[in-house]
Formats: structure tokens, C-alpha cells, sequence
């Protein structure tokens, strides 16, 4: 088993003395002896076996042996630290990994400033994003994959905040053979053509009403996918407003009017499917996601 020669006490002192420009500087800095500072890095020095500092004057100065040796030294501290917060995180019940399930269709857009905002606060904890769909979204809730759940139906028995309205609007190819119509859509004649379906990414997954889904269909997992077929001039497809927005602002794709309706409105919803077993990140999380909804939907 290897034991190793040096501390990171020496470690942190040459830092301090290359942070602070000289041995009297960090002294002071530490509330340390002067000749406790020469002597911790005149003994590193020697238990490597590499010159690390030269002095010039009264300022200390990195060798090119010490350069690389302070660099790699501070990656060595940090993780100590991180380590050393850890424990004190779980000593205090704060969670190691937080899972987030998030159906497909919430904007992201709408997700990443939380998470950036989190990333800073979140004390070490690993997180962990789950993209879900349709009733795999309610099935993270009721099997309790995740200690949060993003998603466009509440099941029952569990209670969401609402979080924004998502709109899903029916779209092709502008030479797609639907475009030509010059009036709204019947739904049996959509059922004529094919569909791009996203996954639904339960395990017994539940067709919901007013996706005209028809038999016709060829089935991905993303909605680039989809967009990618739809470019091609294959099938027709449901996306969500905000996704789709751009590519009908461009010409690329056209949004198509069904009799009864021009669009799906839906709406997302935050979901603890513990409430009671709640931890202290996942509360922090909740909270800034809640602090930043947008209950209207996207401007399009």
C-alpha cells in the first residue's frame, strides 16, 4: 500500500506562499511563523526531491517543476475539500445525487437557468436528469423514480404546481401533401397519412386522447428526430410551440389547422412524489424551479 511522503498541509502552504507572493505575506495570511513556512516547503522540497520555489529578492517564485506540481497540488486540496463537505452535507441529511425526471415536451430553455442557478448552491450533490415521456412521465411519479417529476398530467392521488402552458401545434413539410389543404383538416383524413409519434417511455405506456394517433405511424424518441423526418418531407407531427416555432417562422415546416381545434394546450406541473421524505437539495431545487415558472405560455 503506498503511503504518501508529503501533507496537504505543506501543500496548502505553498499555495498560500505563491497566492501571496512571499513567505512574510503568508504568514500573515495564516497566522504561521515565518520559519514554520520555510521549513514545511524546504521539507517538501526534499521529500520530492524537486526544487519547486526559488526565492529572488524578497519574493518566491515558481521553478517550471513547481508550476506543474501547484497546479496539480490545487486539484488535490479541492478534492479534499469536496470530500470533507460531503460528510458534512450528509451529516446534515443533504443528498448525495437528487433525481429530476422531466418530460420532453417542457421547454428546456425554461429548466437551465434553475439548474445554473442550483449548480452553485447544490453543495456537491450529483444530479442526475431523466428525460421522460407521456405516461412514463405520471409512471416516474407513482413508482417514485425521482425525487422530482416534470410533467404535462398529474396522476391521481399526488398533487403539482403548476409550472407553464405548453402549447402543441400539427405540422409537415410545406410540400407535404397536407399543406395543399385550404381548409381545416379532418382528423379521419390525418389518419390517412403518416405520423411521427414521440415514444412514450413507460413500461406499459397509455395512448392519451387528441394525439391523433393512427396506425400509420413511425415512432422516435426525440423531437430533433422528428424535426429531421418532417424535413424530408415525411409524415406529419404534434410539437410542441416552442420547438416548432422557429422552423414555421423560416418556412421550413407549416402549421396545419384540424377541425375543432388549431392547437393542444397542456399544461407542466412539478410533482414531489415523496413529499414527506423530502431532503434539503431537493427542497432548494423545487423551490428555485417554482421561483422561476412562467405559467403563459411561450410568446410564438
Amino acid at each position: 500500500m503506498y503511503r504518501p511522503k508529503t501533507t496537504l498541509e505543506q501543500w496548502r502552504i505553498l499555495q498560500a506562499v505563491v497566492d501571496h507572493g512571499g513567505y512574510a505575506q503568508a504568514a500573515q495570511a495564516l497566522n504561521k511563523s515565518q520559519s514554520s513556512l520555510n521549513h514545511a516547503v524546504s521539507k517538501l522540497q526534499v521529500q520530492l526531491g524537486v526544487q519547486l520555489l526559488h526565492v529572488v529578492g524578497r519574493k518566491a517564485q515558481l521553478s517550471e517543476a513547481g508550476e506543474v506540481m501547484l497546479r496539480r497540488s490545487r486539484d488535490l486540496t479541492q478534492h479534499v475539500e469536496s470530500l470533507e463537505q460531503l460528510a458534512i452535507n450528509l451529516r446534515q441529511d443533504w443528498e448525495p445525487e437528487i433525481t429530476i425526471c422531466v418530460d420532453l415536451a417542457y421547454p428546456r430553455e425554461a429548466l437551465l437557468p434553475v439548474l445554473k442557478q442550483f449548480q452553485t448552491q447544490s453543495r456537491g450533490s450529483r444530479l442526475k436528469i431523466i428525460d421522460t415521456v407521456l405516461t412514463g412521465s405520471a409512471e416516474a411519479v407513482s413508482h417514485k423514480k425521482a425525487d422530482l417529476v416534470i410533467l404535462m398530467h398529474v396522476p391521481k392521488g399526488h398533487l403539482g404546481e403548476p409550472l407553464q402552458t405548453v402549447d402543441f401545434v400539427l405540422v409537415c413539410h410545406p410540400l407535404h401533401e397536407l399543406a395543399n389543404a385550404t381548409g381545416p383538416l379532418d382528423p379521419n383524413a390525418l389518419a390517412q397519412h403518416l405520423q411521427i409519434v414521440i415514444k412514450d417511455t413507460s413500461q406499459s405506456p397509455h395512448e392519451a386522447s387528441g394525439w391523433l394517433k393512427s396506425e400509420n405511424r413511425w415512432t422516435v424518441s426525440q423531437f430533433d428526430t422528428a424535426v429531421s423526418l418532417l424535413m424530408e418531407q415525411i409524415g406529419f407531427c404534434w410539437l410542441p410551440k416552442h420547438v416548432a416555432a422557429k422552423y414555421i417562422h423560416n418556412g421550413s415546416l407549416k402549421k396545419l389547422k384540424v377541425k375543432g381545434s388549431e392547437f393542444l394546450r397542456t399544461t407542466a406541473f412539478l410533482v414531489c412524489p415523496s413529499p414527506d421524505e423530502i431532503g434539503p437539495g431537493t427542497q432548494m431545487l423545487a423551490d428555485l424551479i417554482l421561483q422561476n415558472r412562467n405559467l403563459e405560455a411561450p410568446s410564438f
